[in-house]
């Protein structure tokens, strides 16, 4: 990516925890690009991950602007989105994947709170972030929202080319703790502040799941929330890369999204949210091609 902000979507979103979207909705403005290369990735259209569904990746981990859907945007733009998303009832103004920039997202942030910006904003990242990253940010961000993906550096490496993502992750989830402390609620249930921890719980990895969970309540206990996500989609009989990733070629089965979310309540988790029903479908994955809101 170059260093000129492009976004791909923004609108109000209504897949996310109940505490973030609400009744009204979420403020979403998705960035394009991505820091990591997951090669599951559910928004390949717009990280630059095409991987997904046939579509093969690149073999260098950088894609060219052309083939990533988004439109490029001033920072005075982008805080444009912010107050319009706010005017439209949105209960947050949540950042998709911004973490690459991050300089002009915050400079955003500042014209558009100095503009009268009145509602929490939300961090919403791969969890893969360094600490002076997220010092831009100290006094902009009132949720963190960060995936914990990986606990194994194997599986890290295997997946998405990056093995120190468990260590950058814990260093990353501390910071953004520091800075936005224990949740705080509204009356009506939406989270003012506080850090929700995702973890995608991908096929044959519970026992990785379990590892996690361990980790972050033994490091924090229901200090943070944790969201323990069902709805990964298999990545496709057709591409070409299928045969390194056999187990990512279905849906976690009931079964085991059953035995993660038992283990978490016996180590006795009491904040955190899980997925009911048929989650893996494709209704959490917005159309970006028209860049809607941009």
């Amino acid at each position: 990516m170059s260093d000129t902000l492009m976004v791909s979507r923004a609108a109000l979103h209504m897949w996310e925890e109940p505490c973030i979207s609400g009744k009204e909705g979420s403020g979403t403005v998705f960035f394009s690009g991505c820091n990591m290369h997951c090669i599951f990735c559910q928004n390949y259209e717009i990280s630059g991950n095409g991987s997904h569904l046939g579509k093969s990746a690149p073999d260098s981990t950088k894609a060219s602007m052309s083939t990533i859907c988004g439109k490029q945007i001033s920072t005075e733009r982008l805080a444009d989105i912010f107050l319009s998303l706010e005017s439209k009832g949105a209960n947050n103004i949540n950042l998709v994947t911004p973490t690459h920039f991050v300089p002009s997202v915050a400079e955003a942030l500042m014209l558009s709170k100095d503009r009268g910006l009145d509602i929490p904003v939300v961090y919403n990242t791969s969890g893969y972030e360094l600490p002076e990253t997220l010092a831009v940010l100290d006094g902009l961000i009132d949720v963190y929202l960060p995936d914990f993906k990986y606990m194994r550096s194997e599986t890290a490496l295997h997946f998405s080319k990056c093995p120190d993502y468990p260590d950058v992750a814990k260093v990353a989830i501390k910071e953004m703790f520091r800075q936005a402390g224990e949740p705080v609620f509204e009356d009506n249930g939406l989270i003012k502040k506080g850090v929700i921890v995702r973890h995608l719980i991908l096929p044959g990895h519970t026992n990785e799941a379990k590892e996690i969970i361990s980790y972050l309540y033994d490091t924090y206990g229901d200090s943070v929330y944790l969201s323990l996500m069902s709805q990964f989609t298999p990545i496709g009989e057709n591409l070409d890369k299928c045969a390194s990733y056999p187990e990512l070629s279905r849906k976690v089965s009931k079964r085991e999204y059953e035995k993660v979310v038992t283990f978490a309540l016996e180590k006795g988790v009491k904040n955190g949210f899980t997925q009911e029903g048929k989650a893996a479908l494709e209704s959490f994955i917005p159309s970006f091609k028209d860049c809607e809101g941009v």
